[in-house]
């Protein structure tokens, strides 16, 4: 059996920034072993699987140690795929997953827009454990499925040295850094940490921004956001809150294609 598989740069403007996701377009689902093999041997964060149906996509994620409910650049990646290598027209792609329906659409200026659902964090009293784990001065915390610690100051996200191992104990799936930006352009910066899922830092992150937004809607009265995450690598993500939904838009390149061989399966 041999499988088409995709790694895409998402989130970036350019090749080797943005977060990296592989994709495959699959005629009928894998084995769940199957495919969370395929993920742990491309070791990125996430690896998307896409299937076709006649009323859309399914799409599922695996990082190199779990399925998740929602990562945003690996459908970000996917989307770009389907418009760039199966020729699909330039017009929505919904797609169903364990977070409920996902809609891509191709934007004039060449984004892929993603619309997700919006995730509201509650405010939550910031603990000893949180503070040894991320280290500075954080302000306040928040958390769903994630934790989400608030700083005051841009440059403290890009300073931390978190650590992992005492984030991977806390109970929540990840845990984001962020702060109101200091650069001009921009209207806040985060960082993401998920040990416990195999990624020590993630480097574009699309589903905090489903949290963030909702933040900072609340904390700005906007609804319109130009973010940075600012990890190593690095990548913009333009957000806006439109209701329960929250719309996140970015460049994706394709990095390389290839053949699995899985003859073996």
């Amino acid at each position: 059996m041999k499988l088409e598989i995709y790694q895409v740069d998402a989130f970036a403007d350019a090749i080797f920034a943005g977060n990296p996701a592989a994709v495959c377009v699959l005629d009928s689902w894998l084995p769940d072993m199957l495919m969370q093999a395929i993920a742990a041997e491309m070791n990125l964060s996430e690896t998307a699987f896409v299937l076709k149906k006649d009323d859309g996509f399914r799409i599922r994620w695996f990082t190199p140690t779990s399925e998740v409910k929602l990562c945003g650049h690996a459908t970000l990646a996917s989307a770009h795929v389907l418009y760039e290598h199966f020729h699909h027209p330039q017009e929505a792609i919904r797609l169903r997953s364990l977070s409920g329906a996902l809609v891509a659409h191709p934007r004039a200026d060449g984004r892929i827009s993603l619309d997700l659902p919006a995730s509201p964090p509650k405010p939550l009293k910031l603990t000893a454990d949180m503070e040894e784990a991320l280290g500075g001065e954080p302000m306040e915390a928040l958390a769903d499925d994630d934790l989400i610690v608030v700083y005051s100051d841009a440059t403290e996200i890009e300073i931390l040295s978190p650590d992992v191992v005492k984030i991977a104990r806390l109970p929540y799936r990840g845990v984001i850094a962020t702060a109101p930006a200091s650069t001009y352009g921009y209207d806040f910066v985060c960082r993401f940490f998920a040990p416990a899922l195999g990624i020590n830092e993630d480097p574009v992150t699309g589903s905090a921004f489903t949290k963030l937004a909702p933040y900072y809607h609340q904390r700005y009265g906007k609804s319109d956001f130009m973010a940075r995450q600012v990890s190593k690598r690095g990548g913009d993500v333009h957000v806006t809150l439109v209701g329960d939904r929250v719309h996140i838009a970015g460049n994706a390149k394709t990095v390389m294609q290839g053949t699995l061989f899985l003859r073996e399966m």
